[in-house]
C-alpha cells in the first residue's frame, strides 16, 4: 500500500452512515451549535439513467415531484415550507437528482413527512404534467438563447461521443413533447426506491430522532416499475483533436472551448489532482494562463479551467472569451503550456499557492449544515460519502512529479475537442 493510500484511511469522516434493511442509505451529522436542520435526498436518478428516447425526462420529474401526491395537494408542500420559514428546493444533474428543505429542528417533523411523501408517491396528474411541460420547454428556449449554454453543450456533445454525458440535462424539445404521464410514472416507479436514495440530514438533530423520522417517512416506496434499459458506454479517449465552430447571432466576443476527459470518481486520488492543475494553469488572477494572455498580453476578455467531477468520466475544461482574430493564437499557446508542462515541473511555489486556495474554498464550502448535506450527498452518488473528507489531504499531499505525470496522462494536446463559437458577421 503506498503512502498516501495509508495516510487517507486515517483521515476522520465527520458524519454517520448507516443502510436502512430496504436499501435506503442515511447519513447524519449532529450540530448541537446550530437550530437549523438540513434535510437533502439524493437520488441515482440523473440524466444518465434516462433511456435515450425519454431525453429530459429526470429534470421534468424534478418539476413534477413538486406537483404532489395522494396525500399532499398541489402547493401544498410549498406552503408549508412558506408557512414554517424554511427553504427548499431541487437540482438534477447527470448522476443525480437531489430535493432539500432547510427548516428548524421543530419543524422537520412537519415538513419532512410531507417532503418524503411526493418524493416516494408523486402522482403526476396529466393535467399538472401538460401545464407543467410548458414551463420545461420555456426553460430550454431560454437556455437556447444563452450563447454560453449552446457552446458547452456543443462541446459536451463533441468530447462525449458516446456516453450520455453528451446529452442536454433539460432534454431535446421534440422528444420532450412526446413524454407521457405513464412514461414518467414508469421512469419514477423505477429509480425512485430505497437502494437509489440517499437521505442527509444535518444541523441540530440528535441522531435518534432523525433515524426515526427517516424510518417513519421513508420506508413505504411505490409499487416497482421498469423502465426501457438504459446503455452506458465507457467514453473511450480522443485519438486526435476534434473541431466544431458555431455562428450564433446576437454574441460580440467569441468562445473558444476546450475540453479533455478524465478520470471519475473511482479514479478520486488523480480527479483531485486535475482539480489542483485547473487552478495552477487558469483558475485565478495569478494563475499562468490568467497572467499571460489576460494581464500582459491582452489577448483574452476572460479565460478559466476547471474540472467537473463525475461518476463515470470527469471533464476537464478551458473557456476563454475573446477577439476572432485571436482564436488561432491562444488555442496555440494553450496547446504549448501544456506541452511544457508534460516535460516541466510545476514551480512549488505555484503548487503551494493553489493548494492553499483549494483547501480554504474546501473548509468555506463545508461550514453550514447545507454546504455539508450537499458534499455528503453527492459524494455518495458519485463515490461514496467519506471520501468528500479526502480532498484535503489529496491536495495537500501533491508533488510537481506526481502532478506532471497525471497531466501529461490526461491533458494532450494534440488530443482534445474544441469548439469555437464566432458572431455571424454583420449582426452586433
Amino acid at each position: 500500500m503506498s503512502k498516501l493510500s495509508t495516510s487517507l484511511d486515517q483521515v476522520k469522516f465527520n458524519a454517520n452512515k448507516f443502510e436502512l434493511s430496504n436499501g435506503l442509505t442515511i447519513i447524519h451529522q449532529h450540530l448541537p451549535a446550530t437550530p437549523v436542520v438540513v434535510a437533502d435526498i439524493w437520488v441515482k436518478a440523473g440524466a444518465i439513467a434516462e433511456p435515450g428516447e425519454w431525453s429530459g425526462m429526470a429534470h421534468f420529474l424534478e418539476h413534477m415531484i413538486f406537483k404532489g401526491s395522494p396525500n399532499v395537494m398541489v402547493g401544498e408542500f410549498d406552503s408549508l415550507i412558506e408557512n414554517t420559514g424554511g427553504i427548499a428546493n431541487a437540482a438534477t444533474s447527470y448522476d443525480y437528482a437531489h430535493f432539500y428543505l432547510t427548516t428548524t429542528a421543530p419543524h422537520l417533523e412537519q415538513t419532512l413527512p410531507c417532503l418524503a411523501d411526493i418524493l416516494l408517491r408523486a402522482t403526476i396528474a396529466e393535467d399538472e404534467f401538460i401545464r407543467e411541460r410548458e414551463v420545461v420547454l420555456e426553460e430550454i428556449y431560454s437556455s437556447n438563447d444563452n450563447p454560453d449554454f449552446v457552446g458547452f453543450q456543443a462541446l459536451c456533445q463533441n468530447i462525449y461521443q458516446h456516453h450520455p454525458y453528451r446529452r442536454s440535462i433539460l432534454g431535446d424539445k421534440e422528444l420532450l413533447l412526446k413524454h407521457t404521464p405513464n412514461q414518467m410514472r414508469c421512469f419514477h416507479r423505477t429509480h425512485y426506491q430505497p437502494e437509489n436514495m440517499t437521505v442527509v440530514i444535518v444541523g441540530g438533530i440528535e441522531q435518534e430522532k432523525a433515524l426515526t423520522l427517516i424510518d417513519k417517512n421513508f420506508s413505504d416506496f411505490s409499487v416497482r416499475s421498469e423502465c426501457p434499459p438504459t446503455a452506458i458506454k465507457a467514453e473511450p479517449p480522443a485519438v486526435a483533436i476534434r473541431r466544431q465552430e458555431l455562428h450564433l447571432p446576437r454574441i460580440e466576443q467569441a468562445r473558444l472551448l476546450m475540453a479533455w476527459i478524465c478520470p471519475g470518481a473511482e479514479s478520486l486520488e488523480e480527479a483531485i489532482a486535475l482539480d489542483l492543475i485547473a487552478l495552477i494553469f487558469a483558475g485565478g488572477r495569478s494563475s499562468g494562463l490568467v497572467r499571460e494572455l489576460r494581464e500582459e498580453r491582452q489577448l483574452v476578455m476572460d479565460i478559466d479551467c476547471n474540472l467537473s467531477l463525475q461518476k463515470d468520466s470527469s471533464l476537464f475544461s478551458i473557456s476563454a472569451w475573446l477577439a476572432v482574430e485571436h482564436l488561432e493564437m491562444v488555442e496555440n499557446i494553450i496547446r504549448d503550456r501544456l506541452q511544457k508542462l508534460h516535460h516541466e515541473l510545476i514551480p512549488t511555489a505555484e503548487i503551494n499557492r493553489a493548494k492553499r486556495q483549494l483547501i480554504n474554498d474546501y473548509i468555506f464550502s463545508s461550514e453550514t449544515p447545507s454546504q455539508l448535506a450537499s458534499i455528503y450527498g453527492f459524494y455518495n452518488i458519485v463515490a461514496k460519502a467519506s471520501d468528500s473528507a479526502l480532498y484535503p489531504q489529496i491536495i495537500s499531499q501533491q508533488q510537481p512529479e506526481r502532478l506532471r505525470q497525471i497531466l501529461s496522462r490526461y491533458l494532450s494536446p494534440e488530443r482534445y475537442a474544441v469548439t469555437i463559437l464566432k458572431p455571424i458577421i454583420g449582426n452586433q
